[in-house]
């Protein structure tokens, strides 16, 4: 009965509050357009401001793979398929619009038309391959779809690093035939020539072999990362994440209240695979990066790599995903400095054999053997970071209503 005055206090608390969070739109706004236009005077390294990039984007990658294996529950060891077509779709569509916009140098104005062109395209070729993938979850459970998304990544790279590569004068040729002998034959000789224009092992280096223009700078990056976990957090305390969170722990409870396992399973497939499409686009054009798009960068090491981002952090945690990933990234350029001392590096003239990078797979299952003895839900469980804080406000927010 208590509540009904406070009504039109929460009414007026309202645009209050919008105005808020305009003000702080319009502050990380302008604090990532410093970041962008003067970080590269603060750092001068540009390997350690390519390690600050690729942090940001393993971490949309460690979030879009939670909303699978987390929240939904759905074993997924080909997160990398889902990458990596991102990267060769964005990679196209920047290099491409680099070209018809004249080429030359790479600007700040320009990435406001490209990078969100580039994407756009990433995320949606890849929710377009979350949905086909996602189709088979519907009957496979476990290891068996463990397996279904290993080989749809695997073909996904084979497919590109076997291909031959084709100039642009050749694929012209070879799609030139559609019409003459059939439908479905030159259609296929069509794509086997695309395919070949990708560069195959060699990687993608644009239409003239010039290179993938690098236009996603910090702004992009930190920016799109910010929306991608702020989206992740809302998504997991909507009643749509509950709905996703109660089919991982008894499907069939959750379809008798009437949940639909269907389209909740295929759906999580589809915003995780847009989510790494997007992270895979801003990571093939990203400043300070290499203007290649190479197959070998999308294999299984890089879904393992996923993987264990969740698993270290906590599967179903938002904060767990964004610090794994942060944890995966620092550690693997920290071997890869020590690596290069010279103390590593005398000491691998009497002892051939050792070679930190390739000792990281062995670190990484013992971190994880030791994290599932230790705390089998990992470092956060299904808790957030700032959880408990939550809890608390919205404890006195009831009490205050009552």
């Amino acid at each position: 009965m208590q509540s009904a005055p406070n009504a039109p206090n929460m009414q007026a608390a309202d645009p209050r509050r919008r105005f808020r969070n305009v003000l702080i739109l319009l502050a990380a706004f302008g604090i990532g357009l410093l970041v962008d236009l003067f970080l590269d005077r603060i750092i001068t390294d540009s390997s350690v401001r390519q390690l600050l990039m690729l942090a940001a984007c393993n971490v949309m990658i460690a979030v879009s793979l939670n909303v699978i294996n987390g929240m939904a529950g759905q074993f997924s060891i080909g997160h990398a398929g889902f990458v990596g077509l991102g990267a060769y779709a964005g990679g196209i569509i920047a290099a491409n619009m680099h070209q018809s916009l004249g080429g030359g140098e790479v600007t700040f104005g320009r990435s406001f038309i490209i990078v969100p062109m580039a994407m756009v395209a990433g995320g949606t070729i890849a929710g377009f391959a979350g949905m086909v993938v996602g189709l088979p979850s519907l009957r496979l459970k476990g290891d068996y779809l463990a397996i279904v998304t290993l080989g749809f990544a695997e073909i996904i790279r084979l497919t590109i690093a076997t291909a031959k590569p084709a100039t642009g004068e050749a694929l012209s040729s070879i799609c030139g035939h559609i019409g003459k002998d059939g439908f479905f034959g030159p259609i296929g000789t069509c794509l086997s020539g695309a395919v070949s224009s990708l560069g195959g092992q060699n990687g993608y280096q644009g239409p003239k072999n010039e290179g993938v223009p690098l236009y996603a700078g910090p702004f992009w990056l930190i920016g799109i990362t910010t929306v991608v976990v702020v989206l992740a957090l809302r998504l997991k305390f909507s009643g749509w994440g509950r709905a996703l969170r109660a089919l991982r722990e008894d499907e069939i409870a959750s379809a008798s209240v009437g949940v639909d396992p269907t389209k909740y399973k295929v759906r999580s497939f589809v915003i995780a695979a847009v989510g790494a499409g997007v992270a895979g686009s801003l990571s093939a054009i990203m400043r300070d990066g290499t203007p290649i798009v190479q197959p070998e960068t999308y294999n299984f090491q890089a879904s393992f790599d996923a993987i264990t981002m969740v698993i270290l952090g906590g599967s179903g945690s938002v904060s767990g995903a964004v610090l794994g990933a942060l944890f995966v990234t620092f550690t693997v350029k920290a071997i890869e400095l020590v690596q290069g001392t010279n103390f590593v590096q005398d000491l691998r003239h009497h002892a051939e054999w050792l070679d930190l990078n390739a000792l990281r797979m062995i670190i990484y299952a013992a971190v994880l053997i030791l994290l599932m003895v230790m705390r089998p839900e990992g470092v956060f469980g299904e808790r957030e970071l700032f959880g408990k804080k939550r809890e608390s406000a919205k404890g006195k927010a009831k009490a205050h209503a009552a």
